[in-house]
């Protein structure tokens, strides 16, 4: 929001260089009291920095004559594909399962015939933080050699947001500042201090669908780039106008 605002009242007053009281009333207690006149000014900031954290969302598919068979298969996979995981170095803290189901699989016939059930399927997913990003590639090869057969996502974070956060917001605020200099100025009034600052950001890109199926006996390198993300804050800050 770039505004130069004052309150209701105040509106014509407040571009003007005088120093009575914009408007005054009375208090709870009878009493008067003096609106301020205000300047009103959304900053924004970013923070640009190299990504030190991924994020998986890898998966098994399998399927059975049953839903016994398929969740048997599965289960074997899935284990073989966490025990490459935690072989690789992730630790089991970083390992979640997302998704787990169990479904029958149809023949849906061309000929308005009901849809008999041909077999069953089942699916298990898990989330897996990667902490050395430069191991993502090997480790989805790893993951998919020994039974994982889809990877859904992938996406880079911060182990610690906070530090690109707090530099986002110090941007934002200066920003804001640097605005409501530039509106008192082309206003020909004087900026006074802070009344009020209120702040929110724009998170990090989350999960980016992949929804690959990779066949196990074909698994490849996989070069992975996290390339920088970026962090924005915006803060509102009122200033008084002297």
């Amino acid at each position: 929001m770039r505004a130069f605002a004052t309150t209701a009242l105040a509106a014509a007053a407040a571009v003007g260089c005088s120093a009575a009281p914009v408007a005054a009333g009375e208090g709870a207690a009878g009493g008067h009291y003096e609106m301020k006149r205000t300047i009103a000014v959304t900053g924004v900031g970013e923070a640009v920095r190299a990504p030190d954290m991924a994020n998986l969302t890898l998966g098994v598919e399998a399927e059975g004559a049953t839903a016994a068979e398929a969740l048997r298969k599965n289960s074997a996979q899935m284990e073989a594909t966490i025990k490459s995981l935690t072989d690789a170095g992730v630790e089991k803290k970083d390992i979640q399962t997302s998704n787990l189901s169990v479904g029958a699989r149809y023949d849906y016939s061309p000929e308005g015939r009901p849809p008999r059930i041909i077999g069953y399927q089942a699916t298990n997913t898990v989330n897996v933080k990667l902490r050395n990003i430069d191991k993502a590639g090997n480790v989805i090869d790893k993951a998919v050699g020994v039974g994982a057969n889809r990877l859904d996502s992938i996406w880079f974070s911060f182990a610690d947001p906070k530090p690109i956060m707090n530099e986002a917001r110090k941007n934002a605020v200066a920003d804001a500042r640097e605005r409501a200099q530039l509106y008192a100025e082309a206003a020909g009034v004087k900026l006074g201090p802070i009344l009020q600052i209120s702040d929110s950001y724009t998170p990090m890109p989350g999960p980016i669908p992949v929804m690959a199926r990779m066949d196990m006996a074909e698994a490849k390198a996989v070069p992975i780039s996290p390339g920088e993300s970026t962090t924005s804050s915006s803060v509102t800050v009122i200033y008084a106008i002297e």
